[in-house]
């Protein structure tokens, strides 16, 4: 399940809920103040892939490497 962030308008408090995918347009109500008039916030999105030119890899080529690690 995502986490959502949210903020409220009432209180500013900054809070974390997870949600399923169906879920996810429903705004909670804020947990110090119970308020509804809550809104959804940009989150950070953090990216776990490959790695670029930097990579260990020194054997020259990509398939079938054990990328520098033996």
């Amino acid at each position: 399940m995502p986490t959502y962030e949210y903020r409220c308008n009432e209180c500013g408090t900054q809070f974390e809920k997870m949600l399923r995918f169906s879920e996810a347009d429903r705004i909670p109500a804020c947990p110090e103040c119970a308020s509804a008039n809550t809104q959804k916030q940009l989150s950070k999105v953090i990216s776990f892939g490959a790695a670029s030119s930097g990579s260990l890899n020194t054997s020259g080529s990509s398939c079938g490497s054990r990328a520098g690690f033996s």
